[in-house]
């Protein structure tokens, strides 16, 4: 069976499921896209390691990591090999100096995994054909990640996101640092988010 290499787009607030989030892969070499409903936990592992965020201390899936790197075990890659009722089902391949394994996973763990490990992420044409959306616009913000029914999709707004809009570019990267530094990953996002925004602006 052919595998299709996938890539993490983003990750944006579900619009189906509230205080859920949506994990969004896209096909290496197509226009085709995979949403999968995640957890807020989940979302804030990968988030935190697609905005290049360092934790005070190890998350569970840096543990992980370290934890298979002190011993010599390897992520070699991941795959999304089967969809049954709406849950994806992922397995991790795993090696070390004597053998090969194949650890089953929750699929946001196994992409959160493969983040830190850098390796790839593989699924099959009959899971793009089931779940993929293909999307036909000309640019995708990977960082923004948009509901596939519209073009465009409103920035979500509180009043903490209202709050960091009003400081400079040196507040706010003082306050990023303090968010990472008392582990309040939702907020660093947010704040990194509105960097970022501004970065782009320049």
């Amino acid at each position: 069976m052919s595998k299709i290499k996938l890539t993490v787009l983003g990750i944006s607030y579900s619009q189906t499921q509230s205080g859920a989030y949506a994990l969004v892969l896209s096909e290496e070499n197509g226009n085709r896209r995979i949403p999968i409903i995640i957890g807020g936990y989940e979302a804030q592992a990968i988030a935190i390691q697609l905005e290049g965020l360092t934790p005070p201390r190890p998350l569970t899936h840096d543990l992980f990591l370290n934890f298979a790197r002190a011993f010599g075990i390897d992520l070699i890659d991941v795959h999304i090999y089967k969809l049954e009722d709406g849950v994806f089902f992922s397995k991790l391949h795993c090696e070390d100096s004597k053998k090969e394994l194949f650890i089953d996973s929750r699929t946001s763990d196994a992409v959160a995994l493969a983040l830190r490990f850098n390796c790839p992420i593989y699924t099959t044409e009959e899971i793009i054909e089931k779940a993929g959306i293909t999307l036909d616009v000309e640019e995708y913000n990977s960082e923004e990640p948009q509901d596939e029914s519209e073009t465009e999709t409103p920035e979500p707004t509180d009043s903490f996101t209202d709050q960091i809009r009003r400081l400079s570019l040196d507040e706010l990267n003082r306050l990023l640092s303090e968010a990472v530094e008392n582990e309040e990953y939702e907020k660093a996002t947010k704040i990194r988010d509105e960097i970022k925004r501004r970065e782009k602006k320049k």
